[in-house]
């Protein structure tokens, strides 16, 4: 195994479902199951959620409550584990801190990279704080300006600046839409497939 190699890993529909799908059905409000699938420009997304949440009165906490419920996708732990064993992993996400902590600790305590919240007193969610812009291509080219090379899958449109420029990369569960615009990369429904896939590009 070179130690040279980091593999970066989208978490929502990669790892662990949709948080915001969950929420949506949790609390009946359909309009906030738009994603990253539908949406490309993430800034425009999280503003239309934000609106949605004051319209509805809801914060943190009834998010917070639904995530409590949520389990990783069958086999994504084992997954990780037996990708651990082989190479360092990140999981890069567009999530926020205050929604992944408890997913991290049912998934054994990867490492994540993601945004934070901005919560007023009252739970309100006021706004949000980019780790930094194009965080997940940002963060692959930081990477490998530190001597890294980085192997990196996900499922949305806000994945594909990471699986582009990685020495190797593949759509984990993704759109059919994506899937025909980018027919090059390569693209797979079952994690043990994945796993041979990263362990080849090692």
């Amino acid at each position: 195994m070179s130690n040279m190699n980091i593999v970066c890993l989208d978490l929502e529909g990669v790892l662990v479902p949709e948080i915001w799908i969950a929420f949506a059905e949790a609390c009946g409000v359909p309009e906030l199951k738009r994603t990253t699938r539908d949406e490309p420009d993430y800034d425009k997304l999280m503003k239309y959620r934000l609106a949605i949440l004051k319209e509805h009165g809801l914060g943190l906490k009834e998010i917070q409550d639904t995530i409590a419920t949520i389990d990783p996708m069958p086999g994504a732990k084992e997954f990780l584990d037996a990708l651990r064993d082989v190479s360092q992993v990140i999981i890069l996400s567009d999530t926020f801190t205050q929604f992944a902590a408890p997913l991290m600790k049912k998934l054994g305590m990867p490492t994540i990279f993601c945004n934070t919240l901005e919560v007023a007193e009252n739970g309100e969610i006021t706004g949000y704080r980019m780790r930094c812009e194009k965080s997940k291509l940002t963060t692959v080219k930081a990477l490998q300006s530190v001597g890294y090379e980085t192997i990196a899958s996900g499922d949305s449109y806000n994945d594909l600046g990471m699986i582009l420029n990685s020495k190797a990369g593949f759509l984990f569960r993704s759109t059919e839409q994506i899937k025909k615009d980018y027919p090059n990369l390569p693209a797979f429904e079952e994690y043990d497939e994945l796993l041979e896939a990263i362990k080849k590009a090692l």
